[in-house]
């Protein structure tokens, strides 16, 4: 039986939700030379496989119990937090990358009780850097954050330290390594795109497909 992050895996793979080209790589938007792509909004429009990513979330959350109060991170973790919210009967916030230019110009949406124990989702984690600063907008209001959770996470070593400098726990359904595993046991990838995939991620910023 697959667990669940090559289960969750072989669906981003299938729904083009992650795409890898080892040979003619793409450029994030920090300029970064990637492999990989992933774009895990693309799941919310299969219905089937949304599902199966909140039945995982549900099980995933239990690591961090007790919490009374779920918060998206924007934009993309806003539909998965909801979600999983409305799954386990629990209120919802969001929280922005920056506050609102206008109004009352909130960071947080929502109604964020009093002594609340939050736990935070996000879609993706590379970094680190903008869930934790979600995490630190909740703590500045009086929140207790018990943990971030996420659909996937490169593995990168600035995000563990990211995240222990923080001093936040984090877990995701899915991660680089069952990915490309995934990925080479159903022909997605050769062996030696297996081996390029494998060196990306060893030295991302340095990294060359030459």
């Amino acid at each position: 039986m697959p667990s669940v992050s090559s289960d969750i895996a072989k669906d981003l793979l299938q729904i083009k939700a992650i795409k890898l080209s080892p040979k003619s790589p793409f450029t994030w938007a920090s300029g970064i030379k990637s492999p990989i792509y992933c774009d895990n909004r693309l799941l919310l429009s299969y219905p089937s496989i949304r599902n199966k990513v909140t039945d995982a979330f549900v099980g995933l959350s239990r690591q961090f119990a007790p919490f009374n109060c779920i918060a998206g991170v924007a934009t993309a973790g806003i539909a998965h937090g909801a979600l999983l919210a409305q799954t386990t009967k629990q209120p919802f916030i969001y929280v922005r990358s920056k506050a609102k230019g206008h109004g009352r110009q909130n960071l947080i949406e929502g109604e964020l009780r009093p002594q609340s124990k939050v736990l935070v989702v996000e879609d993706l984690i590379s970094t680190g850097g903008s869930a934790i600063q979600a995490v630190e907008a909740l703590r500045a209001e009086g929140a207790d954050v018990v943990g971030v959770i996420a659909i996937f996470s490169y593995g990168f070593d600035q995000a563990t330290d990211t995240f222990e400098a923080a001093n936040c726990r984090f877990a995701t359904l899915s991660n680089y390594e069952a990915l490309v595993e995934e990925a080479h046991q159903s022909k997605y990838i050769q062996e030696e795109d297996k081996e390029t995939l494998t060196a990306w991620r060893r030295n991302p910023m340095n990294w060359s497909p030459n």
